[in-house]
């Protein structure tokens, strides 16, 4: 991002984090951990299988930064926001 910006690195970070209110970091992290929490309400793929999709090579470290951002374990919001699959658009059911 910061080559694309053409901007100095601390000046892109600055004006990132005043545009969006997250560091760069930190804001890819929520777009990582938004698209795992579509994964686990909408399918039913492994939250190891999940967290390579979106980005962690390091299941643990996901898992712990999952449960910072939701509060929940990465089983937990299954468990309590899963969509029943007969509400699920077809294109989204898991074929298992």
């Amino acid at each position: 991002m910061i080559r694309r910006s053409g901007l100095a690195e601390r000046t892109f970070k600055r004006r990132f984090t005043e545009a969006t209110g997250f560091a760069p970091i930190d804001y890819v992290q929520r777009l990582r951990i938004e698209d795992a929490k579509r994964r686990l309400e909408r399918t039913d793929e492994p939250a190891d299988a999940i967290s390579w999709r979106v980005g962690y090579e390091d299941v643990a470290a996901f898992r712990r930064l999952f449960k910072r951002v939701t509060g929940m374990t990465p089983g937990a919001y299954r468990r309590h926001f899963q969509v029943p699959i007969f509400a699920q658009p077809k294109a989204c059911r898991s074929s298992t």
